[in-house]
This record gives structure tokens, sequence and C-alpha cells, in this order.
């Protein structure tokens, strides 16, 4: 069974058992999360759409980590006028372990 679910603004394609890295979340480890806006559910040849949103439909998962992305480094030059800038920025996630997709 698969599912397609929104979080942070983004949409993941989700199935029973994977792990992922999304926007973090206010929930420690150890915690247990629904994502209710679920999009579309597939399941074998039963497959539901919504519009925008199946009705009843969510996936529960358990919080894994919370962490900090690796650094990535922002340099913003102007030629000719002496600006250089550079800064460093590490993207905050929440790993999650998708549990069970009900519909």
């Amino acid at each position: 069974m698969q599912a397609i679910i929104v979080t942070g603004g983004k949409q993941y394609s989700v199935a029973e058992g994977d792990t992922l890295f999304i926007e973090k979340l206010p929930a420690e480890a150890g915690d247990e999360v629904t994502f209710d806006e679920v999009l579309a559910v597939v399941d074998g040849e039963n497959t539901k759409f919504g519009a925008p949103t199946v009705a009843g439909a969510s996936v529960s998962a358990k919080v894994v980590k919370n962490g900090k992305a690796k650094k990535i480094r922002v340099f913003k030059y102007l030629p000719k006028k002496g600006y250089r800038k550079r800064q460093g920025h590490r993207q905050p996630y929440t790993k999650v372990e998708i549990g069970k997709i009900s519909v």
C-alpha cells in the first residue's frame, strides 16, 4: 500500500516501512505522529484520489530522531564592488519511519 502525503509544504510518496527525512516537526524521538493530509492512496487496483485530500485517510509514523543536515555554504559576491559575504546554513529535519496507512 502506498500513499502521497503533504508535510512541511512538500509532497512525499510513502509506503509502509519507509524512512523519510522531512521538515522539522514539534515532536520528540519515539513519539507517534499522524499525517492527515493524504492526497492519494494506492492499494493494488484500488486507487483513491482526493479533491484535494482523501476523506478519512491518514498515515501514522514514528519519530526516529531530530537533527540537522550537513552545512551548506552561501557565498554572495558582487564584482568590482568589494562585496563578499559568506554564510553557512544547516537545515533542521525530523527522521520518521512510516507505520500504518489507513483509509
